[in-house]
């Protein structure tokens, strides 16, 4: 058994930059790429295992060929997503659905809870996390009347940083900013606000406000992660958020750990630094930008060197 190294997927996006190219050496297609859909098996965009006896296979068939890998799951489709954003103009104000509003409204996809680690941003950054309605009644009135001063929450921000974002949470990157992005597998966003901007054809982006008023939360709840450190041989553990759709953790690796998973499979996103993975003999190269996922029954395994992943699991 070998871990799944994975070919990422880029999106072209309005107020997307080179930022992806600039510090993971990707081969990005233009200069306004604004996503790197990192692990996906979404249909919009997924994955290619490009090592072992399964490359050249998109993630999305991997799942249905291959349960055993994943532990036979109950789901119909892989239920994650990572992706890095950057954010190098600010995106629309936006929310996501949960799952009930998305089965019945945009065809059977999940809702989107997501959360964001904050690897980079400008000084005195910050992002749109919130709104200020009290009821549904004032949140139409502030929306209808463009009042986005009045209702829109900004929080700072700083590398580091993480923030869980559940579905029906008002919110916003703005300028400046590189995430890693773990969300539930969904492509449905509605746009709430979108600063007029004109699309290259000089053409207004649609909005969502009907949708958008009918599954945001009201009032606005905090949300606020309280992270748990731990460290285990060389290497420091950090516990951001265990919700009903996934955990997700920071390992920083700094000399030579073991790890041994048999019963989940993990996500894993190198952001910093470089080392190998060693498995039953087997030595496999890890740098800044390397994402893969490590199989149901993989077993043991050690992380040698210095660096930082960002590690799910459903």
């Amino acid at each position: 058994m070998q871990p799944l190294f994975l070919k990422p997927v880029f999106k072209e996006r309005i107020w997307g930059g080179t930022a992806l190219k600039q510090e993971f050496n990707y081969d990005i297609p233009n200069d306004h790429t604004g996503e790197c859909w990192a692990i996906s098996a979404h249909p919009n965009g997924p994955s290619v295992i490009e090592n072992g006896p399964y490359a050249g296979l998109t993630l999305d068939k991997l799942w249905n060929t291959n349960p055993e890998l994943f532990g036979h799951p109950k789901e119909d489709v892989f239920p994650l997503l990572t992706k890095i954003l950057d954010a190098n103009m600010d995106l629309s104000v936006q929310v996501h659905p949960d799952d009930l509003y998305a089965k019945e409204h945009e065809n059977g996809e999940l809702g989107k809870t997501e959360c964001w680690y904050i690897i980079d941003c400008k000084e005195d950054a910050d992002m749109i996390f919130g709104h200020t309605a009290k009821t549904r009644e004032e949140l139409i009135e502030l929306t209808s009347e463009g009042k986005w001063e009045d209702l829109l929450q900004r929080v700072k921000i700083k590398p580091g940083d993480f923030f869980f974002v559940p579905s029906g949470t008002i919110h916003a990157l703005c300028e400046g900013t590189l995430v890693l992005e773990t969300q539930q597998s969904s492509d449905t966003t509605y746009r709430v606000y979108d600063y007029n901007r004109r699309d290259s054809e000089g053409n207004l982006r649609d909005l969502h406000i009907e949708q958008a008023i009918e599954v945001t939360t009201v009032p606005h709840e905090g949300n606020v992660s309280s992270s748990k450190v731990e460290k285990k041989d060389n290497a420091t553990i950090t516990t951001y958020v265990k919700s009903d759709f996934f955990s997700v953790y920071k390992w920083d690796i700094d000399g030579k750990a073991s790890f041994d998973f048999n019963d989940k499979y993990l996500l894993l996103s190198v952001i910093k630094g470089k080392g190998v993975l060693i498995h039953q003999g087997e030595i496999y190269s890890i740098t800044k930008g390397t994402h893969f996922i490590i199989p149901v029954g993989f077993g043991e395994f050690e992380l040698k060197g210095e660096c930082q992943l960002i590690v799910s699991h459903p």
